[in-house]
């Protein structure tokens, strides 16, 4: 049974990783090869208890207890070396993930089970530095941005792991309430990023080609597809629809829409001017640096509402 966790790299997804395990009752080792991360990362995930506690999901003392039991390592080997479960969030680079794997392979238990958090790398070319025996012990564990209220997260099953540790992995993931997506085949994106991509291609299409306004391409999202999406798939309101009616649709309308194979010309040219988003300030919309936290804050409300009342409708 996985008690002792190892979360690797403490960017945007690493620190709230461990923070929603360490709510759930785990103690949890942390490490970043970045001394400054280290020093600041505590106040990272005492920011973001401190909203759960604002939004009475967390009473003060709960957040204390949480933090009390993330870890903060000074070494790999101090975070990795006697857990049950060790997953890295490191930079999206396979030379560097494939390092940190051969390095655990060699420091932890053998029955450690590791776990990337990549959806854009294949799994095969992370495990090509470890033994084959670990092999048989390593998997996708995909989380959604922010870790603490996306309630969603993709686990592979690519054939190389037993249904058996496949299962003690998914009820980890349900001990901290999260839905958990079976992914049978070993894809670039997995599931959710897939569908999402495949979203926003058109999206940013349509802002190409001054069909609407930002606002009003979200508002269309916002109170069209996504008000059906945040309680049933889009296969099922297909069905709702009539499979027949999609069809029809689809001959109509998928000749006139985006089909190009690389990201939008007009994204990377935000990219290159360097409006990144709420990071920079600006990006399809502007953000003042005075109102960035209120904002991020207001995000992060909107999930929340959002996630407590997608628990109204679950199975």
């Amino acid at each position: 049974m996985i008690s002792k966790i190892a979360v690797l790299g403490l960017g945007t997804m690493g620190h709230g990783i461990a923070g929603t395990f360490a709510v759930n009752g785990y103690d949890v080792n942390i490490f970043d090869t970045d001394d400054t991360v280290r020093m600041n990362v505590k106040d990272a995930i005492g920011t973001e208890l401190e909203f759960l506690v604002k939004n009475s999901v967390l009473t003060s003392f709960e957040a204390a207890e949480s933090l009390g039991r993330v870890k903060v390592c000074g070494s790999l080997v101090e975070a990795a070396s006697d857990v049950d479960y060790a997953i890295e969030a490191v930079v999206e680079d396979m030379e560097v993930k494939q390092g940190l794997f051969q390095k655990l392979d060699s420091m932890c238990r053998p029955d450690c089970i590791f776990a990337s958090c990549t959806s854009g790398l294949l799994l095969d070319g992370m495990m090509e530095k470890v033994s084959g025996e670990r092999r048989k012990r390593m998997l996708l564990c995909h989380w959604f941005n922010p870790p603490h209220l996306m309630p969603v997260v993709e686990i592979s099953f690519f054939g190389n792991t037993s249904e058996e540790l496949f299962m003690e992995v998914e009820m980890l993931y349900k001990n901290i309430g999260k839905h958990t997506v079976k992914v049978l085949k070993n894809v670039p994106g997995l599931v959710a990023n897939r569908i999402q991509n495949a979203v926003a291609r058109e999206v940013f299409y349509m802002f190409e080609q001054g069909i609407a306004a930002p606002e009003d391409i979200d508002k269309a999202f916002k109170y069209g597809p996504a008000f059906r999406y945040a309680t049933a798939g889009p296969l099922e309101v297909a069905d709702m629809g009539g499979l027949d009616i999609w069809c029809v649709t689809g001959d109509n309308l998928l000749p006139y829409m985006d089909d190009r194979r690389d990201a939008n010309p007009v994204l990377r040219r935000k990219v290159v001017e360097g409006k990144l988003g709420i990071k920079s300030g600006e990006g399809f919309y502007k953000y003042p640096s005075e109102n960035v936290r209120q904002i991020k804050e207001r995000f992060q409300e909107r999930l929340l509402h959002q996630l407590k009342a997608s628990r109204l409708y679950e199975d």
